[in-house]
């Protein structure tokens, strides 16, 4: 007896001993959950990462051995187990600190170039609407009308206009809008305020199963800061009486349950141009943040922007070569718009009965478009001349859901994500009509009224198997588009239904904590204008885009990473709707291939270089040989800098873009020129006051910003000219700005 009780008591013991799991949450200063924490167990070496509720499980634990947590921007910690943490799981909170790029290890990382960039999110923040693209290596953008219209988009060989061939979104919410007055997929990201910006998640290519329409070259999604440490008010005077204030309060500092916050950011600007931009911008933005029982989350955002311009539109080469006019001067000043959003967004995170996590959001839009151009001046009507208004009013519906489930057959690790939505968009008055100096409506080429409905359901999977993580994936999508010709004598719905299903297939390796390779492939798609599809009896109403990537991201040393990626694209013919002229045009089967290169260097602790470049050779596949020019579509670009950060009491970077010379028509008989420009920022920090003097076009380069080879008449011409028409560059251009956070 006294022997089975010796027994008992040694296997009482060893059972406190046997390794068990450990579970545990990881939180941030304002408790928000923290995803993709490296979670390591250094007796054992087994380790996992924290899920999207921060919540994680790490096998094979026992008293008293060492947990490292850790992720880049954040304070590395060293847990010692304990029977209670064992017992009741345990809550780390991290501290925030700068990145250092040494600390980055690649078998960490689920997605290391997402936080490459968020490396450069931080040492080289956003300080105004554009520089948001921008954060997107090898994504390059133009704007040319007057500051209020959405930017031209380029990337991977694509002339992407205003959004036609990448997703955009931000909090879950879409930006691209379907069958827009201006071109399909328009895209103005001017309702997001910079400072609000915590996180930019990109891909490139058709390979994301959670990205639906217009995503050939790539999609980009922001999201939002949920709380704010500091109140921040500031102040900023320029050249060109360009003037902006920004101002962002936390409402609720003392409560530990709940986080809120409100920015302000007005702009107004004159521009460099001889006859003023009168551009002014109002954006509102508030957010509301609340933890449920056992971490679960409700957050309500509400935002609203409204911004109206002139501008002086593009203008014809030969007018400024023969002296005519100036690079600033303007055929026709009476071009520019009106446009306004209001948002409402409510986004729910929970955590399921089997621990999976549900992520769900719906929103409502309402949005209003109004814009004057001038792209032929007197080319189709002598007298009058040829401006156009394109307008809308949109309201947009939708939301989006998501189930992520971990689990493990083994020593292989799984993790699905199985989503759907619905998005419905109503356009009344959607219209393209011709105009005389913004005040007479001449005749309409276009009205009516459009809607349509995109519903998609999409399942991912990934199977981690030792040193690999291979990706499976499938998307649906179903659209309905429906039309009401209000220019016909007789009242008639055109509708039209289609569905489409594609696959992705992605490959990870780790070779090492320095080298990982990846492999993707995948078909997305970019739907017709509706108007298109339905007046057209279009029959590629969801044409495809095949695509493949493969690459690496090597760390050689502990300052210096470079990602390296070969690419193809194959798109299939499509119908495009060119909203400036309210005409179609084929384009044909295309393809695109190149190499994308990123160099990422940390000199010292406060000195960090970046700088990416992109090759790339597009080509119809329709056309002859030296006919087969896609216009404007980069061959090349550069984009890069130098930021230094704590200097003293200094930061600050100079950053510097390249776009090389490009095809501005398919037998690239006319050049587009490309350009170089720099633009430097310094900040002095003084306790709770930041001064900074910011400089665009550092060394005042004559560069067009955006390019098109147009067939245009002026007044006095008796034969139209087809040539290169431009809108330039900002010229050298200095600002000042104040900022107080307390």
């Amino acid at each position: 007896m006294k022997q089975l009780t010796v027994i008992f008591v040694v296997f009482a013991f060893s059972l406190q001993s046997v390794a068990q799991s450990l579970k545990g949450k990881i939180v941030d200063q304002f408790n928000e959950p923290l995803e993709n924490v490296y979670v390591v167990n250094e007796a054992t070496n087994t380790h996992t990462h924290s899920s999207e509720n921060g919540n994680f499980t790490i096998e094979k634990t026992t008293v008293n051995d060492v947990i490292q947590i850790s992720i880049l921007g954040f304070e590395k910690k060293n847990i010692i187990v304990t029977q209670e943490d064992l017992n009741n799981g345990i809550l780390i909170k991290l501290e925030t600190r700068v990145f250092q790029l040494e600390e980055l290890v690649l078998r960490k990382e689920i997605n290391a170039l997402q936080t490459i960039t968020k490396i450069d999110l931080q040492v080289n923040p956003v300080n105004n609407s554009q520089e948001i693209l921008r954060k997107v290596p090898g994504l390059f953008i133009g704007q040319h009308a007057g500051g209020g219209k959405a930017e031209q988009i380029f990337l991977r060989g694509f002339d992407i206009d205003h959004g036609t061939d990448i997703t955009l979104s931000v909090d879950g919410m879409p930006i691209n809008m379907v069958s827009h007055a201006h071109g399909q997929g328009y895209s103005d990201l001017h309702f997001v305020i910079p400072e609000t910006i915590k996180n930019i998640d990109f891909g490139k290519g058709p390979y994301y199963a959670n990205q639906g329409d217009f995503n050939t070259a790539g999609y980009v999604n922001f999201a939002t800061k949920t709380a704010i440490k500091d109140n921040m008010i500031s102040v900023g005077y320029g050249d060109f009486n360009s003037f902006r204030t920004v101002a962002m309060f936390n409402l609720l500092e003392n409560s530990k349950k709940d986080d809120s916050y409100v920015a302000m950011e007005y702009i107004e600007t004159d521009g460099p141009f001889e006859s003023p931009q009168n551009f002014n911008r109002l954006n509102l933005f508030a957010k509301y943040n609340t933890f449920l029982s056992d971490g679960d989350r409700v957050t309500l955002t509400a935002s609203h922007f409204t911004s109206q311009w002139d501008a002086s539109g593009q203008i014809p080469e030969r007018e400024v070569a023969n002296g005519n006019i100036t690079r600033f001067g303007a055929i026709d000043d009476t071009e520019g718009g009106f446009t306004s959003r209001s948002n409402i967004n409510i986004q729910l995170q929970k955590t399921l009965a089997n621990n999976s996590i549900l992520e769900a959001n719906a929103f409502y839009s309402n949005y209003n478009f109004e814009l004057y151009s001038n792209f032929t001046f007197f080319l189709e009507n002598p007298v009058d001349g040829d401006q156009i208004k394109q307008f809308e009013d949109r309201n947009i519906f939708g939301m989006n859901a998501k189930i992520i489930t971990e689990k493990n057959y083994g020593d292989i690790e799984a993790k699905f994500t199985k989503g759907g939505g619905l998005r419905f968009d109503n356009i009344t008055d959607n219209e393209l009509s011709s105009t005389k100096n913004r005040q007479e409506i001449l005749n309409r080429i276009q009205f009516g009224d459009v809607q349509q409905t995109n519903a998609y359901a999409f399942i991912n999977s990934e199977f981690e198997i030792g040193k690999f993580k291979i990706s499976p994936a499938l998307r649906f999508d179903y659209f309905k588009f429906l039309y009401n010709d209000n220019l016909s004598t007789t009242y008639e719905t055109l509708s039209k239904t289609k569905a489409i299903v594609n696959p992705k297939l992605n490959f990870l390796y780790t070779q090492n904590n320095n080298l990982q390779w990846f492999l993707k492939s995948g078909i997305g798609f970019h739907s017709n204008d509706a108007r298109v599809v339905l007046q057209d009896n279009a029959d590629k109403v969801l044409p495809r885009a095949y695509g493949a990537d493969f690459g690496n991201i090597w760390k050689p040393t502990k300052n210096i990473v470079l990602n390296t990626a070969v690419w193809y694209l194959f798109s299939e013919e499509e119908f495009v709707y060119v909203g400036d002229a309210g005409i179609v045009e084929p384009s044909g089967k295309s393809e695109r291939y190149g190499l994308d290169l990123g160099v990422r260097y940390q000199i010292t602790d406060n000195i960090y270089f970046d700088t990416d470049a992109t090759i790339t050779k597009a080509r119809s596949l329709e056309a002859n040989a030296g006919q087969d020019y896609i216009p404007l579509a980069p061959n090349f670009t550069l984009a890069g800098g130098l930021a230094f950060n704590n200097l003293g009491n200094f930061s600050g970077g100079l950053r510097y873009r390249y776009l090389a010379d490009r095809a501005a028509n398919e037998d690239n008989s006319i050049v587009a020129e490309g350009y170089f420009v720099s633009d430097l920022n310094i900040n002095y920090n003084l306790k709770n006051i930041t001064f900074g003097v910011a400089v665009e076009n550092l060394f005042d380069v004559a560069w067009n910003e955006t390019q098109f080879a147009t067939e245009s008449r002026l007044q006095n011409e008796a034969n139209s000219v087809e040539e290169i028409h431009f809108t330039p560059g900002t010229p050298f251009f200095a600002k000042a700005t104040i900022t107080y956070r307390f």
